[in-house]
């Protein structure tokens, strides 16, 4: 299936070819004909699905373009709030679309002049109720779409949000997503929504066969040492590097900073202005490596990162997968990285066995392997290099110092230099010994099992048993 057979507008579909969208992901499969025959929808998938692509491009294509706000989008936070408008605009921009983002701690006049000429809002529910009920503004859409909605519930905005839907008009299409299903949301679900399809991306879905999952087993004290060998040898364009605590991730930022990597971390205490300053510059590609913690990164929308690395294994599988879900996106292929010590085997192995997908285990590369591609890769930098002007006259001034081999090798160690590989030669766990450390946590799994069927099935016949008391 291609996302020809929704028979989108040609300016729609134009769009979604400069995007690079090629296949539709089951998310999208599922939800974007029940929009298009108008039904009112919930749709259960986490992040890094395609969901927004999913609501947005059928939406896009049913605007009649009136001159007023006819789609309205509520998400939890401001950042989301400005993914998802850019992520509207990119798809609507051939049919001259306008967005406006509304939400807290920016101006209300600008917000207000935004609506004015909109014909989709993306707003967080505060400041969007703050302005229904302050009677600034009144709208009309004919669609709306509550994104993320247990997070909202998380961040206690149940409340706002049935007020808000107090504002809007009843003969509407209401699409409601949410990773999980509370009883909370289905309950809200059951209020606004009117016999609403269900849609649900099971987590063997959600975990992307575009992307290749990868796992080295390394000793606690080898974490630092593992992750700046792989970052040498794997060279990502973009990459996202997800730690367990806060603490964590300022330790590493700080770190690898001081390795010479372009990184930036990302965790709760930062302050919002930074936060967006951090992501906008890791989306232009100014920041190479984000160092994140699993709640600062949901909702992050980034549509080119080549690989996720996991320095410590999230604690359960639907974090595994909300972290992998940023790679390996818009039908290109993506890389994800777990560092495993020899006890989180187990862990491993139950998130390998709820995922649904093979986790390949690999050797770290020693420090010669590193330096071998590292030189192929200068070999042919400098082939490809076009000469100029300014390299000529650096040559002619060092040829009437040193003969030209001389010249040529004194400027070779300065490039080489720069590409240095530090460190041990050889990092973590070999193959032979992963796979012994792989068959003992098996067995190790399997033996309470074991032992509870024996155990049951030792039991003999039940004469002679002394009968239990029982109260009355």
């Amino acid at each position: 299936m291609t996302f020809s057979d929704f028979n989108f507008k040609p300016q729609i579909q134009k769009a979604i070819e400069n995007a690079g969208f090629k296949e539709p992901s089951p998310i999208q499969k599922e939800a974007i004909p029940l929009i298009l025959q108008g039904k009112d929808l919930v749709g259960q998938a986490h992040t890094g699905t395609g969901k927004t692509a999913a609501f947005a491009l059928p939406i896009l294509n049913m605007l009649e373009l009136d001159g007023e706000v006819e789609a309205l989008i509520i998400v939890p936070t401001r950042e989301l709030a400005t993914q998802v408008s850019d992520e509207v605009f990119r798809f609507g921009k051939y049919l001259g679309i306008r967005t406006a983002t509304v939400y807290g701690g920016s101006s209300y006049s600008r917000q207000l002049s935004h609506l004015k000429t909109a014909a989709v809002a993306v707003a967080t529910p505060g400041r969007l109720l703050d302005l229904l009920k302050s009677g600034k503004i009144e709208l009309n859409p004919r669609f709306v779409v509550l994104d993320e909605a247990d997070e909202m519930l998380d961040m206690g905005f149940l409340d706002d949000i049935n007020e808000i839907f107090s504002y809007l008009p009843t003969n509407r299409q209401t699409l409601l997503f949410s990773a999980t299903m509370p009883e909370a949301i289905k309950e809200l679900a059951r209020k606004i929504l009117h016999s609403p399809q269900f849609i649900s991306i099971t987590k063997k879905e959600v975990t992307n066969k575009n992307i290749k999952q990868f796992y080295y087993v390394v000793d606690e004290h080898e974490r630092d040492e593992a992750l700046v060998r792989l970052l040498d040898y794997k060279n990502p364009t973009k990459s996202i590097v997800f730690c367990r605590m806060k603490i964590e991730v300022d330790r590493l930022t700080q770190f690898l900073s001081s390795q010479g990597y372009n990184a930036k971390g990302l965790h709760g205490d930062i302050q919002q202005r930074q936060r967006e300053e951090i992501i906008r510059s890791f989306k232009r590609g100014h920041t190479e490596i984000l160092i994140a913690t699993d709640v600062a990164a949901r909702g992050l929308d980034i549509s080119d990162v080549s690989h996720v690395f996991n320095y410590h294994i999230p604690f359960d599988p639907e974090s595994y997968v909300h972290r992998i879900g940023r790679t390996g996106r818009a039908g290109k292929e993506g890389v994800a990285i777990s560092l495993v010590t020899p006890h989180e085997f187990k862990q491993l192995l139950r998130i390998q066995k709820e995922v649904g997908s093979a986790l390949i285990n690999k050797e770290i590369p020693t420090s010669s392997e590193v330096k071998n591609k590292k030189q192929k890769s200068l070999l042919d930098q400098v082939l490809e290099q076009e000469v100029t002007t300014e390299a000529i006259e650096l040559v002619n001034l060092l040829e009437s110092e040193v003969d030209l081999s001389t010249a040529a090798l004194k400027l070779a160690s300065i490039v080489v230099k720069n590409h240095e590989v530090e460190g041990s030669d050889r990092i973590g766990k070999s193959v032979k010994e992963i796979e012994k450390l792989l068959e003992r946590a098996k067995r190790e799994l399997e033996r309470p099992a074991r032992s509870s069927r024996n155990s049951r099935g030792s039991r003999g016949p039940s004469r002679g048993r002394r009968p239990s008391r029982r109260r009355h």
